[in-house]
């Protein structure tokens, strides 16, 4: 199987170089944001202009205005408000990562099972993420809910790869394999094309790391605690792996036999934090 694994590891490279394979650009709703963002003249007005064009967008971003998170008394029904809410640069992430969405999904329904599959574990990763970065880290909630809904970016070439090589397709383990040897390496590239910030754009790469080192918590750290959180308590890799081996434990300041679940109050921002985002 390792053979079979390096052969499309090597093709999918080869593909991505050649632009035979495309890498995913972002949506237009996305790229907009992202325009305002990086403005420093834009304004409140500019960027509920720019929301306001998707509709679908729109109404996501005041669900994350009044969520209980916000811990706001008073219900707000419009944009406007909903951004006023939030701010530009917290409403910029996070519609970013929202208007990502509609990037997961295919024709054929293999692939786009996969696809809402891995969308939907992201959103709840990110939810979590947000709740983390609240209570462990003076780092920025909007990042860390973004870095949680990209960190398996890298998932869609690979997935576009297999759509065009039925075989691959058909065998879901080879293809798990593939995917979880490269979507790391893929998803960096995507994002230092889509210019994102360094400390998101290597995410997909780290957050696997369980290892490794450095100075201080960073966004794949708690996207690795969370993604761990995620799967506690499931019979899977993810789910058996060993607390006490992964460093972002340690430099979130957490203890790695603490069952985060088990308490009451950061379930139940966890679980606000995961209806936000779906």
């Amino acid at each position: 199987m390792s053979q079979i694994i390096e052969t499309v590891r090597q093709d999918i490279i080869d593909a991505i170089k050649s632009d035979r394979l495309l890498l995913p650009t972002l949506p237009e709703a996305a790229l907009r944001v992202r325009e305002v963002a990086d403005d420093p003249e834009a304004d409140m007005d500019q960027l509920t202009d720019v929301i306001g064009t998707d509709a679908a967008l729109s109404a996501r971003i005041i669900r994350v205005a009044n969520s209980p998170l916000m811990r706001a008394n008073k219900a707000i029904e419009d944009l406007k408000a909903a951004v006023m809410r939030l701010g530009i640069q917290y409403t910029c992430n996070i519609a970013t990562g929202l208007a990502m969405q509609q990037m997961f999904q295919a024709t054929s329904d293999l692939v786009d099972s996969r696809l809402r599959e891995t969308w939907n574990r992201s959103s709840e990763i990110a939810g979590i993420c947000h709740v983390l970065c609240r209570h462990y880290t003076k780092l920025r909630p909007d990042q860390a809910t973004l870095a949680g809904l990209i960190h398996r970016i890298g998932v869609l070439p690979i997935l576009t790869y297999a759509e065009e090589h039925p075989s691959l397709l058909k065998d879901s383990l080879t293809l798990d394999r593939v995917i979880f040897q490269l979507q790391g390496a893929i998803g960096d590239l995507i994002l230092k094309t889509w210019d994102f910030p360094a400390e998101i754009a290597k995410v997909p790469s780290q957050h696997m790391k369980f290892t490794r080192e450095a100075d201080k918590a960073d966004y794949a750290d708690i996207v690795t605690v969370a993604m761990l959180q995620s799967y506690l308590g499931t019979d899977t890799a993810l789910g058996r792996v060993d607390y006490h081996k992964v460093t972002a434990f340690n430099r979130l300041g957490m203890d790695p036999d603490m069952q985060m679940a088990e308490g009451e109050d950061l379930s139940a921002e966890m679980e606000a934090a995961m209806a936000m985002l779906q």
